[in-house]
């Protein structure tokens, strides 16, 4: 077999054996599929942040040099979500997310085997490639998989793998670490990675049928001149938010990294009006809803991660051990991912999605109202988790399936790429913004500060949701 017919056989998509496709409850076999990558992804954001000081003590470096291997992840992950996405509705959204498992696990498998610092950084910024490609599909995949009534529902499963996710990884890192190796920490994902292809190859629905090929000129000619903008953009942006984190670089270099970042972004705007087939999709941003759309969920996530970030500073420091501070604040990824999944049937049925959002965005503000006005323990720490947890579970699987909906078929992985995109961007300011208040201000001070910051963000977001025009989010054979 030639180069060419081996390319064209891994891009030409398979169908569903019939008797799964023709089951009519199959579209949730392939939510639970798209639910674990989402999962692993965030199994894996949670064990690494957990393990840095032993890969520190392991290769004998530095909390800001070990830093890089969160920061490739989350560098490569952002900048290439919207691309990837822009390249799946091209090519296959189930061919590109099955091979985000395949370059997850290998990349998973070479870190462990990393004998320096350098080649696990390396391996990181491949495995965020394969992360991108699950990632910038799974909003996608739901949305497009399952009947419209059912999205909501779909969403919020999908919402509830990564809370679990985020749950157990500090967890499983802490017992992989103390009674094996670091090394299993990235070793984890590859079984997981390849049960990810089985599954997603006999339960995904083929979302393209035919084998692509690439046109050399035209409408389908992919954006480099944007990719490389977008890429800079957010990687200048992200290295100046880190410094609020630990990494070593002066102010002057973090204000020129922010004028570079907003640069290279007005050049972004520019170039997205031009090209024929446009990374971001201006006109997917100009749809009626779609833009605040994307900033509830760039918020939901900040308010999600501020204090899984900050709790355990707030706890330890006021002598709270810290396996209980880890147990107390994993209530919070906990109630995300049960109020998405069951969380919504406590309410009236006949609310909107939007009133949903509203209604979940104002529970969150008041949880994190609470946690900056008690005092910090155990027990008034926990119940304004669990609060705040509740109504985020809610805001975010309502929020996106009001973006999915304004989203065109065709358009739906770049739409579900920005979707994630926002969501990574919420992710990366709310690991930097308590960091930051605490070296301002001091762990109590500051927390209480960036707290109080949390809340009126929260009000924010229940002004910005708003309805969005509905599209039929049809089942696929």
């Amino acid at each position: 077999m030639n180069a060419t017919a081996l390319a064209t056989r891994l891009l030409t998509e398979r169908p569903r054996p019939r008797g799964i496709a023709g089951w009519r409850h199959a579209h949730w076999l392939a939510v639970g599929t798209v639910c674990l990558g989402a999962f692993l992804g965030q199994l894996t954001a949670g064990i690494t942040a957990l393990v840095l000081p032993a890969l520190g003590q392991h290769f004998r470096a530095d909390f800001a040099a070990v830093e890089w291997v969160a920061l490739a992840y989350l560098l490569v992950l952002v900048a290439l979500l919207a691309p990837v996405g822009r390249l799946s509705d091209l090519v296959g959204r189930k061919t590109m997310y099955l091979g985000g498992f395949a370059v997850f696990a290998l990349a998973s498998l070479g870190a462990g085997f990393a004998g320096s610092l350098a080649a696990l950084v390396a391996c990181r910024a491949v495995q965020a490639v394969g992360g991108a490609m699950m990632q910038a599909n799974s909003v996608a995949l739901v949305a497009r998989g399952v009947p419209g009534h059912a999205m909501r529902r779909a969403l919020g499963i999908q919402a509830a793998a990564q809370g679990l996710g985020l749950a157990l990884g500090p967890g499983l890192g802490g017992l992989l670490v103390e009674h094996a190796s670091w090394r299993w920490v990235f070793w984890i994902n590859v079984p997981i990675g390849l049960f990810g292809i089985l599954a997603g190859w006999f339960l995904l629905p083929r979302t393209r049928a035919e084998a692509w090929a690439p046109r050399v000129g035209g409408d389908g000619r992919f954006d480099l001149a944007g990719l490389l903008l977008l890429t800079g953009a957010t990687t200048a942006l992200l290295l100046a938010l880190s410094t609020a984190s630990g990494l070593p670089l002066p102010a002057w270099a973090a204000a020129g990294l922010l004028l570079v970042a907003v640069l290279l972004a007005l050049g972004l705007v520019r170039q997205e009006r031009r090209a024929a087939r446009p990374i971001l999709a201006p006109g997917l941003v100009n749809t009626p809803g779609v833009r605040p759309g994307l900033a509830v969920a760039l918020i939901g996530y900040l308010l999600l991660f501020c204090p899984l970030v900050l709790g355990p500073v707030l706890l330890t420091g006021a002598g709270v051990p810290v396996l209980r501070a880890g147990l107390v604040i994993t209530l919070l990824p906990a109630a995300f991912a049960l109020a998405a999944t069951v969380g919504g049937g406590l309410l009236p049925r006949a609310w909107s999605d939007v009133t949903r959002c509203r209604f979940g965005a104002g529970v969150a503000g008041a949880g994190l109202l609470l946690l900056a006005l008690l005092p910090v323990g155990v027990a008034t720490v926990a119940v304004p988790l669990l609060v705040a947890g509740y109504g985020l579970g809610l805001l975010l699987p309502a929020n996106n399936a009001l973006v999915m909906r304004a989203i065109p078929a065709e358009c739906s992985a770049v739409g579900g790429g920005m979707v994630n995109m926002a969501r990574s961007l919420g992710t990366a300011l709310g690991t930097a913004l308590p960091v930051l208040g605490v070296h301002l201000a001091g762990a109590a001070s500051g927390g209480r500060t960036v707290l109080l910051t949390l809340a009126a963000v929260a009000v924010l977001a229940v002004v910005l949701a708003r309805p969005t025009a509905r599209r039929p989010g049809p089942g696929a054979g």
